[in-house]
């Protein structure tokens, strides 16, 4: 059976880069570039007239940025995937690209496979954090997760199991095949998840669920899954 093929918008105000980028999706048969903005802005337009599974976009741009532009992505397109890139190594920057409901987050430095496997996993769903910062960002999220926060008793019985299988690193796509709803539905639910525990993204829910002692994986685990090396195909 042939790969689906993922749609792909590239956004970068630096023209070689975006060839660059270009160059290497073109190699990979399960990808389509649909084409390529410049800005944030350009980006939404962009989607508007010509719908992308994934966004692969710049952080800093010339006019909107990449953290601004993916919360508006999201709120029109919830259902595009978004994998920031960053030319520089900074904690802040990936938590700000995370909070705004971006998928991935990878450094330009990122080798080509690396980055054709990352988009393969953001493509099923899973959340995808350059292997360079995981480990920092894993202890940080350990670190200022509230001990205090609402337990898991207070969310709904359906929440509860959400929150279950998101804990042990599942996607919302095979959460919505296991529970026979639909992404939408799932991705709802997480929403409120988070809001009821006091949590900003996804990957906290797996730091709530360790700390907590709801699950038992070792977080190295979960952080192939979720937060740093994309598993193998």
């Amino acid at each position: 059976m042939r790969p689906e093929k993922r749609r792909v918008l590239l956004v970068d105000d630096q023209d070689l880069v975006r060839a660059g980028l270009r160059m290497i999706l073109e190699s990979a048969p399960s990808i389509i570039v649909t084409g390529e903005a410049s800005d944030g802005a350009d980006a939404l337009r962009a989607l508007r007239e010509s719908p992308a599974d994934i966004v692969l976009m710049d952080v800093q741009m010339t006019g909107m940025g990449g953290i601004e532009a993916t919360s508006l992505i999201k709120a029109e397109f919830p259902q595009t995937a978004v994998v920031l890139l960053s030319a520089f190594d900074d904690d802040e920057m990936v938590n700000d690209g995370l909070r705004a409901g971006a998928d991935g987050f990878l450094l330009k430095a990122t080798e080509s496979e690396t980055l054709l496997s990352c988009l393969g996993q953001v493509g099923k769903g899973r959340v995808v954090v350059d292997p360079r910062i995981a480990r920092r960002l894993v202890d940080r999220l350990l670190n200022e997760v509230p001990a205090q926060s609402t337990p898991p008793g207070e969310l709904t019985p359906r929440e509860s199991e959400i929150f279950q299988l998101v804990a042990t690193g599942l996607p919302n796509a095979e959460i919505a095949e296991i529970l026979s709803l639909s992404p939408v539905t799932v991705r709802s639910h997480v929403d409120s998840i988070l809001c009821k525990l006091g949590l900003s993204h996804r990957p906290e829910i797996i730091v709530y669920a360790y700390q907590h002692g709801i699950i038992s994986v070792p977080m190295r685990t979960q952080r192939t899954t979720e937060l740093g090396d994309p598993p193998t195909e």
